[in-house]
C-alpha cells in the first residue's frame, strides 16, 4: 500500500468535481483522511451524481502551487 496512492485526489470527468481526501465528502459524510478506494461502492458524484468508475485520478503536481 503507497500512502500517495492512498491520498490522491479523484476528478469526476462528467462535470470536474474533485474528491480530496484531506477533505471527505460532506454531502456523503465520508469522514476527512478516507481514500478513494475506501469510498463504500454505494458512492457517488455529490455534485452530478456519476458512478465511481466517471472518476480519474489527477496526477499530484495538479492543484499544488
Amino acid at each position: 500500500m503507497s500512502g500517495t496512492a492512498e491520498l490522491s485526489r479523484y476528478e469526476c470527468r462528467i462535470c470536474w468535481h474533485v474528491y480530496d481526501p484531506a477533505a471527505g465528502d460532506e454531502v456523503w459524510q465520508i469522514a476527512p483522511g478516507t481514500a478513494f478506494a475506501d469510498l463504500p461502492e454505494s458512492w457517488h458524484c455529490p455534485n452530478c451524481d456519476a458512478e465511481r468508475h466517471q472518476f480519474l485520478p489527477l496526477d499530484a503536481e495538479d492543484g499544488d502551487a
